[in-house]
C-alpha cells in the first residue's frame, strides 16, 4: 500500500504543480505529500520533479511515467473497490474530460445527480474543447463530439447533436435573409471556435462547404447564443442552446433547406477502464440524461 499512496501523492502533485495544493487535494499535510514523493523517487532511483522556490515541474522521467502511474492507481483503486463492494455502493475516482458548453447546459446536473447517488465516488471534471486521447492524457472518460478515434480507446455513443443556423428577426430585417449557403460570405457570422470557420451544409446535390469570416468566435456556445439574440449576426450553433429562443421567437432558423450535418456526442474510454463499475454507471446515466438527442 505504501507504493500506492506514494503514486497517489505523485499524481496529485503533478496535477496541482505543488505539494501544498496536492496536500489539500489528498487531505493530508504538505510534509506527508513531500515525504511520499521523496520515497517514490528513492525507490525508482530518479527525481520526478524539478524543485524550485516558485514551482514544481515534472522531469523527463516524471513526464514519461505520469500517465502510466495514473493507470496503475486507477486499476488498483478499481480492484480494491470491487473486493470491498457492499451492495451497489460504488467506490472509485473518475477523471472526466467534458466540453464547456454542454457541461454548463446539461452535464453539470447529470454529474451532480451521479455523485449524489454515489457519495463515495470522487470526480475530477476538466472542461476542454478539443479532441483528447484519454489514454495519453490520463482520463477515464473523455466526452466530446469530435470524430477523432484513438488506439486502445473504446468509443461509446451517447446521443445525436443537432445544429442549425439562426438569427434574430431584427438582424434579418436589417441585413436580409440568405437564400443559399454561399450568401453567408456577405453576412456577419458567429462561429463556434473548436469547429472553425468552415461551415458545411447538406444541399439537394450534396455537401456544400463555405468558408466564413466570423465577426465573433467563441468556444462557449452561450456566448454565441446571446450575441445572436442581440442581433449581432447569424450563428451556427447547437440546437439545445437556442431551443427556448427559437420557441419564443427571439431567434429564427436560417437556410432550413440546407441542414447542418449531425454530430454525435460520444464518450471515449480507455479499454482497461471500459468495464469499471463506476464508468458503466456513469455511461448509463449520461445516456438517459441526454437521450434521445440534444
Amino acid at each position: 500500500m505504501d507504493i500506492l499512496v506514494n503514486l497517489q501523492a505523485f499524481l496529485a502533485t503533478a496535477d496541482t504543480a505543488g505539494f501544498s495544493a496536492a496536500a489539500r487535494k489528498l487531505n493530508v499535510s504538505t510534509s506527508v505529500v513531500a515525504k511520499r514523493v521523496t520515497q517514490l523517487e528513492a525507490r525508482i532511483g530518479t527525481p520526478l520533479f524539478h524543485r524550485s522556490t516558485r514551482q514544481l515541474r515534472l522531469t523527463d522521467a516524471g513526464q514519461r511515467y505520469v500517465h502510466r502511474a495514473r493507470g496503475v492507481v486507477t486499476d488498483a483503486t478499481d480492484l480494491l473497490s470491487r473486493m470491498g463492494e457492499k451492495g451497489h455502493d460504488l467506490v472509485d475516482h473518475l477523471r472526466i474530460k467534458a466540453p464547456t458548453s454542454l457541461t454548463v447546459a446539461r452535464l453539470a446536473d447529470a454529474f451532480s445527480v451521479f455523485q449524489t447517488q454515489n457519495p463515495r465516488l470522487k470526480l475530477d471534471i476538466v472542461l476542454i474543447d478539443r479532441p483528447v486521447d484519454p489514454v495519453t492524457e490520463g482520463f477515464d472518460i473523455a466526452i466530446g463530439a469530435f470524430p477523432h478515434s484513438f488506439g486502445g480507446v473504446v468509443d461509446e455513443p451517447l446521443c445525436a447533436l443537432k445544429r442549425l443556423l439562426c438569427a434574430s428577426p431584427s438582424y434579418l430585417k436589417k441585413h436580409g435573409t440568405p437564400r443559399h449557403p454561399r450568401d453567408l460570405v456577405e453576412h456577419r457570422c458567429l462561429s463556434f471556435l473548436p469547429t472553425g470557420p468552415e461551415w458545411i451544409f447538406d444541399g439537394p446535390r450534396g455537401r456544400i462547404s463555405i468558408q466564413v469570416s466570423p465577426l465573433l468566435s467563441s468556444n462557449e456556445g452561450h456566448v454565441l447564443a446571446r450575441s445572436a439574440i442581440a442581433g449581432n449576426g447569424i450563428a451556427l450553433i447547437s440546437h439545445y442552446l437556442v431551443a427556448d429562443a427559437l420557441r419564443d421567437g427571439a431567434l429564427k432558423p436560417v437556410l432550413r433547406d440546407f441542414p447542418i450535418p449531425e454530430l454525435w456526442v460520444k464518450a471515449a474510454i480507455p479499454e482497461r477502464r471500459r468495464n469499471a463499475a463506476a464508468v458503466q454507471a456513469l455511461l448509463a446515466l449520461l445516456k438517459t440524461s441526454l437521450a434521445p438527442s440534444l
